[in-house]
């Protein structure tokens, strides 16, 4: 057990797809050769987090799921350097890459061939304590509190990566308004972008919300906004929502899928693509995307709309977001 912290250290554990998460206790980590041991003061709760714990995706079990980690560094181990004791640090989904793959030797580390994934294949942050390997942490901006940090490590930089793959297009269509779209929004329009939100049917409240955000335009995924647009951002994990966007965008315009796992995309006829439409996936980050997007120039733009759950509450975040109950993001405070 560490010296430095804390009498307990318990963390809330998901033993295979399907099942509720249960509580554990556990003794503090200890931080092995190049990682450093973190108190978890925040962490958001991500739709990667269901498809963890619904067995969508690739994961180790049992598991302690999330990655958007908001942590105060308690102790080091050998060879960290750049990060001390009493720091505060972000902790995202990319926990750690080969360093050898041609991926990761030509700049796309997100694409790494054998990597870890923070709260998928490494426990992650619906926990007292985290584990981070010290090379793949983020330090983090100023004037935002624990909570209002945390679904910057996921949902930010997840939508920051979208966003530039979008383009330089002046009308931005995003389909699915949760947590990265409410995030990614007010950057889009602080750039002067006009921004067009899509919600699931009758979600009135999310179109509300998207409104007051100054989104010029809001309704259902299956509604037309009433001019084409040059780019769309999908993070609904909802395939049918792909030809709806092909048929929204101009010629020339690009569909952005920005989840990592989303259901069957249906056919479609060549004709919705044809105009030299394209579709592009989004796959992870690099550390470059973090350290480009959490700054100031970037962070100084945007209101975070946050619903905080104790940690023994994991269960009940998830459901919420789950069943579409949630305006923004949710985040566990341990």
């Amino acid at each position: 057990m560490s010296s430095h912290d804390t009498s307990e250290c318990w963390a809330m554990v998901c033993d295979g797809p399907g099942q509720a998460l249960r509580r554990e206790d556990c003794a503090v980590p200890s931080p092995g050769y190049g990682e450093v041991l973190v108190k978890v003061l925040a962490c958001g709760v991500c739709r990667t987090d269901l498809h963890v714990v619904d067995g969508d995706i690739p994961a180790i079990y049992p598991i302690v799921p999330g990655h958007e980690i908001v942590g105060e560094v308690i102790e080091t181990g050998s060879d960290v350097t750049g990060i001390a004791r009493g720091m505060r640090i972000g902790v995202p989904w990319l926990g750690r890459t080969c360093g050898k793959c041609d991926y990761c030797r030509s700049g796309q580390e997100n694409l790494c061939d054998d990597p870890i994934f923070t709260g998928a294949t490494r426990d992650g942050g619906y926990a007292t304590h985290a584990i981070a390997d010290a090379q793949f942490c983020f330090p983090l901006p100023e004037g935002l509190s624990d909570c209002e940090t945390a679904p910057l490590l996921c949902a930010g930089l997840i939508g920051w990566r979208a966003y530039r793959m979008a383009g330089e297009g002046k009308r931005l269509g995003l389909y699915g308004f949760g947590a990265a779209a409410h995030i990614l929004a007010q950057v889009a329009l602080a750039d002067g972008r006009r921004v067009f939100a899509f919600t699931r049917e009758g979600d009135t409240a999310s179109q509300d919300f998207a409104r007051d955000l100054g989104c010029e335009w809001a309704g259902s995924s299956s509604s037309n906004p009433g001019e084409e647009l040059d780019a769309a951002i999908i993070f609904a994990p909802v395939g049918a929502l792909v030809p709806a966007a092909l048929k929204a965008v101009r010629k020339g315009g690009r569909i952005i899928c920005a989840g990592i796992h989303m259901s069957e995309i249906p056919a479609f006829p060549y004709t919705d693509l044809w105009g030299e439409r394209s579709i592009k996936s989004v796959a992870n980050l690099t550390r470059a995307d973090g350290t480009g997007f959490l700054t100031a120039e970037h962070t100084a733009s945007i209101k975070m709309h946050t619903t905080q759950y104790a940690l023994e509450d994991a269960n009940r975040a998830l459901s919420d977001l789950r069943e579409g109950r949630l305006q923004g993001a949710a985040v566990l405070v341990p």
